[in-house]
């Protein structure tokens, strides 16, 4: 962990300082900018192009430097950019935007304590909490605790103050940054983005939504033994706190994983997956953010317990409407089928699609069926690379290279440039989905997909 030396003391929530922090990032950047367009009037093209994607990176690099500095939601927001921006930005600012995820620093315990005491009173001297951190993001950071009273373990996941006021002027201040910059189109479509990010922050500091999406996951899945939801304890959240029991686990990429027995990794797999088919089979609403800190595995003790998948943060959560459910569940149909005309079919009854030229449905019909490979059997798929399906319909998800091959084929298809900025609500769905192939991946598991989806269906 962190050195005392290396927390910060407090926060600077103060807009005003936050303002002045990001106007002179931005400045700067700005001047850095028409500095190096005007040395460049003189070059080739060729050495303009260079010497523009030089200059964009270093600008982009110095801005995310500013805002790491910064913490509280603008760094959530720069986060939350880089994992959706691939669409909207240019790659120099998502590939610096990407670096944010390592530059958070602790907040020091006094200031902790206080946010503690003002949340919660009195009812802190039932707990013992540990004064470093079990983990540190941009809004939040969370501690270890135990009731003194019956020694329940819990954490507790504490939200900075005035993180939660400070995220409309922050999203104004980072969109007026990268307006300031130049380094970013203003279209419609970044407008909507953007007030879609806002949204997500909005949800990511409600504790109270977060709460109740908690409850009802963990009352979704509590007759299946394979799957470990923590439970929310009241007499210590508030707004700005948020207490549940502590579950532990080993992470998913740990190297205990891969020494588990392959039939163990295949069922935890599957089990990874079959969570997003129910959640638009069943459920309608998705937990959003596939990343791999929201997992844990709890490693069966070898008394008839199986292995079982702890899911953790229920903040980024995304209600969808019946008609994208039914579009989403035709598309997941048509690929178990593998059939080019149906999945051409499917792509109906939903604006982005009724929007595009039938010329373009075929070639984006391809990717889906690509994307939906697993799904497929042997029988049904002529398209099957040699080796990733055993006989029994397993399919090797290291040895498919499903991801990359998805996005080759995405890229090379006449479709891309619909695809350059696609729906926010398929951008969650395809997110989760990746997700989850890269959770088996992670671990090499082998999986029937196609028997754990029929009974959806």
């Amino acid at each position: 962990m962190s050195d005392q030396n290396d927390k910060l003391k407090n926060l600077k929530t103060s807009s005003i300082d936050r303002r002045l922090s990001i106007a002179k990032a931005s400045l700067l950047a700005g001047t850095r900018w028409a500095a190096s367009s005007a040395t460049s009037i003189f070059s080739s093209e060729e050495e303009k192009e260079k010497k523009r994607k030089k200059a964009m990176k270093e600008q982009a690099d110095y801005l995310v430097s500013e805002i790491g500095k910064l913490k509280g939601s603008i760094v959530k927001i720069g986060q939350m950019m880089a994992l959706y921006g691939e669409h909207f930005l240019p790659e120099e600012i998502t590939q610096a935007l990407n670096t944010l995820n390592n530059q958070t620093v602790a907040l020091a315990w006094p200031a902790i304590k206080e946010q503690l005491v003002s949340q919660l009173g009195s009812k802190l001297n039932d707990l013992t909490i540990d004064h470093e951190p079990i983990g540190t993001a941009s809004l939040a950071q969370v501690h270890r605790a135990t009731r003194k009273s019956d020694g329940l373990e819990l954490v507790l996941k504490i939200q900075y103050p005035g993180v939660a006021d400070a995220i409309d002027s922050d999203m104004s201040l980072f969109k007026n940054m990268l307006k300031l910059t130049r380094m970013v189109p203003q279209t419609r479509e970044f407008d909507q983005w953007f007030d879609e990010v806002r949204e997500m922050m909005h949800r990511e500091v409600n504790y109270k939504v977060e709460a109740a999406t908690t409850r009802r996951f963990a009352e979704r899945l509590r007759g299946d033994s394979r799957y470990i939801v923590p439970q929310i304890i009241d007499d210590y959240s508030t707004n700005q706190v948020l207490c549940m029991t502590y579950e532990r686990g080993v992470p998913i990429n740990s190297p205990v994983m891969l020494s588990l027995p392959q039939e163990r990794r295949n069922l935890l797999g599957e089990a990874s997956l079959e969570i997003a088919v129910r959640e638009i089979f069943e459920w309608g609403e998705m937990q959003t953010d596939p990343n791999f800190g929201n997992y844990l595995v709890r490693l069966s003790d070898g008394n008839n317990t199986l292995d079982r998948i702890v899911l953790l943060d229920f903040g980024a959560i995304r209600q969808f409407d019946e008609q994208l459910l039914k579009v989403a569940r035709n598309l997941i149909i048509s690929g178990y089928h593998h059939d080019a005309e149906e999945m051409v079919n499917s792509m109906t009854g939903y604006e982005f699609f009724d929007a595009m030229p039938l010329s373009i449905k075929p070639d984006m019909a391809k990717v889906f069926l690509l994307a939906t490979e697993a799904f497929s059997t042997k029988e049904n798929n002529p398209d099957l690379p040699a080796g990733v399906m055993d006989d029994q319909n397993r399919y090797d998800w290291k040895k498919s290279q499903l991801h990359s091959r998805v996005m080759q084929r995405a890229s090379k298809s006449m479709a891309s440039r619909y695809f350059s900025i696609p729906p926010k609500e398929f951008m969650f769905i395809s997110r989760k989905f990746i997700g989850a192939y890269t959770f088996m991946t992670v671990i090499e598991a082998k999986t029937n997909v196609r028997k754990m989806i029929t009974p959806f269906l």
